[in-house]
């Protein structure tokens, strides 16, 4: 394994935006761990999405728990791992928490995190995929998740805003921001090797990924 690939790689962005197909095939380059968020593991999830109101505490207390599991599982995990990859921040799920919890919910759920989270592994690489909500909403309507039908643009549009505003000033590691609008990083090798040199390039600060390449 090349030393010049970060150890640890997170790659971030709004629904529908390709973050988990992206760290699967990051990880089958690099043949290493991949940690995934596992929304289909909330049993929440489908609730939250029908009725949002009723099922956005469950679902969000449900994902800070299996997400602080995760971090401290992988700070247990072996040290001489060359290399992870992953599909969230732990950061994520206070941004999510804030976009869907009532500020009755937001006590509870603040008082909740401050017992359960762990000091969180430290990235040393976040890609931060973007697209424009009508390209998400056709990219979750073409991968048919059944509970992910009743998500609609607007919706997007605050998850987009929110994501923009966590990594306007973030600074807690290298980060690569990747216009992701019109390439394909699943089949398209071109695409994606482009990407993956980008990757290997980055090493301080906040660089910028965007190419052209045919819409999807």
């Amino acid at each position: 394994m090349s030393k010049d690939i970060p150890g640890y790689i997170v790659v971030e962005g709004p629904i529908g935006v390709g973050k988990t197909s992206l760290a699967r095939r990051l990880a089958q380059s690099f043949d290493t761990d991949l940690i995934l968020e596992g929304a289909e593991d909330n049993p929440f999830i489908e609730r939250f999405y029908e009725d949002p109101r009723k099922g956005a505490l469950p679902a969000q207390l449900f994902f800070l728990f299996q997400r602080a599991r995760q971090m401290e599982d992988m700070r247990q995990a072996d040290l001489f791992q060359p290399v992870r990859v992953s599909d969230f921040l732990m950061e994520k799920d206070r941004l999510f928490a804030e976009l869907t919890l009532d500020a009755e919910e937001m006590k509870l759920y603040e008082q909740v995190y401050r017992h359960v989270t762990v000091d969180a592994p430290v990235p040393d690489l976040v890609i931060y995929l973007q697209a424009p909500v009508d390209v998400l909403l056709k990219r979750i309507a073409r991968r048919g998740i059944h509970y992910e039908r009743n998500i609609d643009a607007a919706y997007l549009a605050r998850l987009s805003e929110a994501y923009a505003r966590m990594f306007l000033y973030y600074d807690a590691a290298p980060l690569l921001i990747v216009n992701a609008a019109n390439i394909n990083l699943v089949d398209s090798d071109q695409d994606y090797q482009a990407l993956l040199e980008q990757i290997m390039n980055t090493r301080k600060g906040m660089q910028y990924f965007n190419p052209m390449s045919a819409a999807i």
